[in-house]
């Protein structure tokens, strides 16, 4: 028993390692004092400081942040809608064919999303003059965020009791703030849970930024696809561990204010 309990520990760690470990070389490498990707030449923070004096790179970082933000705020609200409405339909059926529909965008390739979403765009820009650019980066990435929103919402929402929202309406609160008040607080970690998941697929997504993009708009993958085609930055090293770490914190951050939530309950 002590054998096999070994043997899971030490499987559990290589693949974390196997996992981690291009992490732990891009933060190792970020401050290397060369532009060598192979040899170690010396401590630097250098790359860390031009990186924020890198305008290209801020303002790419900046437009994928602020698309990240709105296209899952927006999928979270109106995935949120989308998913009471879906968990009201009593027809077994017609809520089969409508949950089949909202998995096309999760299963279906990006590249056939990206070229379909840009077709589209092309027709508008010839009927009614839309240029390519951040609004329709906007729509479509919030065209993918969306049923990751509606499918971590659902789970909750089947989860909850439906007394406690007739217990409310009951004791003389409106439909309304009865649904702000009652269902809101009880799905809440599905709609952190999608908003986040939409935050991070949108801050990562290239194929349908690049497609859907034109001249208008720049994002992160953008600019490291161009330079990928000649030679990545040291800054993008630096970049990316940042990112890492940033992610990193607020996870524990979330765990620790999850744990101390369970424990005080």
């Amino acid at each position: 028993m002590k054998k096999k309990n070994v043997l899971s520990k030490v499987y559990t760690g290589l693949m974390l390692l196997f996992l981690f470990a291009p992490i732990f070389v891009l933060i190792v490498f970020s401050f290397n004092e060369s532009k060598s990707r192979a040899l170690f030449t010396g401590f630097t923070f250098k790359w860390y400081v031009e990186l924020f004096q890198n305008e290209m790179i801020m303002s790419a970082l900046w437009g994928s942040l602020s698309m990240a933000f709105c296209s899952s705020t927006i999928a979270a609200i109106v995935g949120t809608a989308a998913a009471v409405g879906i968990h009201k339909i009593q027809r077994k059926g017609i809520r089969t064919a409508i949950m089949n529909i909202t998995y096309l965008p999760v299963l279906n390739p990006e590249i056939v999303t990206g070229i379909s979403m840009m077709l589209l765009f092309v027709i508008f820009k010839n009927l009614l003059g839309i240029k390519l650019g951040f609004i329709t980066v906007l729509i479509a990435h919030v065209t993918f965020c969306l049923p990751y929103a509606i499918l971590n919402v659902l789970p909750k929402l089947r989860q909850m009791d439906p007394s406690l929202y007739e217990a409310a309406q009951d004791l003389g609160c409106p439909p309304v703030r009865a649904f702000f008040k009652v269902v809101i607080p009880e799905i809440m970690p599905g709609i952190i849970s999608g908003y986040l998941m939409s935050f991070t697929f949108s801050l990562d997504d290239f194929i349908i930024t690049y497609f859907t993009s034109g001249s208008g708009f720049t994002s992160l993958p953008l600019v490291i696809y161009s330079m990928v085609r000649k030679k990545v930055n040291p800054q993008i090293n630096a970049l990316s561990a940042i990112i890492f770490v940033v992610v990193l914190l607020m996870l524990l951050i979330s765990n620790l204010v999850q744990a101390r939530k369970e424990k005080a309950d």
